[in-house]
C-alpha cells in the first residue's frame, strides 16, 4: 500500500492538449525517444518502432486523423506531437529511465535489450520476470508528457545520427 501512495501520477492526455492546429514546439505535450547511439541502424530502427507501437497503444489519441491527398487516396494519421529521436550512451539511457520513474504525468516505454534477442514474446516475458531491475540493459526509452518535464529529463541530448 505504501508503494501506491508514493507512485507518481500517470500520464493522461487531456482533450485540450490535443492540438493539431499548431507547431509541435508549441504543444504542451512532448514525445521523445532516447536510443543507444552505438546500435546498428537496423537495431535502432527496430527499438524505435517497437516503442512507438507501445506508445500508440498506451496513448491512442496521440495519433492524428487520417488525411487524403488530391487523388482521394487516404493516408493514416501520424502523431500530432511529432517525436524527437535523441541519441545517448547506455548509461545515460539508464539515468533518463530512472529519473522518469519519479516524474508525475510522464509515460515511460522502454526497450530492454532482451526483447530484441528473444524470438518468442512469451519467452521475453519469462526472462523479464526473472531479471533484477538493475541487471536490465536498455536499447532505448520513449517518454511522453508535459513539455517542461520531458525537457528536464533529456536536457540537451543530441539527435540520433
Amino acid at each position: 500500500m505504501h508503494e501506491e501512495l508514493t507512485r507518481p501520477a500517470p500520464f493522461a492526455l487531456a482533450d485540450e492538449d490535443i492540438r493539431i492546429d499548431q507547431p509541435t514546439r508549441k504543444n504542451r505535450v512532448r514525445w521523445v525517444m532516447v536510443i543507444d547511439h552505438d546500435l546498428a541502424p537496423g537495431i535502432a530502427a527496430n527499438a524505435a518502432s517497437c516503442m512507438a507501437a507501445a506508445v500508440g497503444k498506451e496513448v491512442p489519441d496521440i495519433v492524428g486523423p487520417s488525411g487524403q491527398d488530391a487523388s482521394g487516396t487516404s493516408h493514416p494519421g501520424l502523431p500530432w506531437t511529432g517525436c524527437t529521436v535523441l541519441g545517448a550512451d547506455a548509461a545515460t539511457i539508464q539515468n533518463v529511465r530512472s529519473a522518469s520513474l519519479s516524474r508525475n504525468g510522464v509515460l515511460l516505454v522502454d526497450m530492454p535489450r532482451v526483447a530484441a534477442q528473444v524470438r518468442v514474446y512469451a519467452g521475453y516475458l519469462d526472462v523479464l520476470a526473472e531479471s533484477e531491475p538493475d541487471d536490465i540493459e536498455y536499447l532505448g526509452v520513449s517518454l511522453v508528457g508535459p513539455r517542461n518535464a520531458i525537457g528536464k529529463l533529456v536536457g540537451r541530448l543530441p539527435l540520433l545520427r
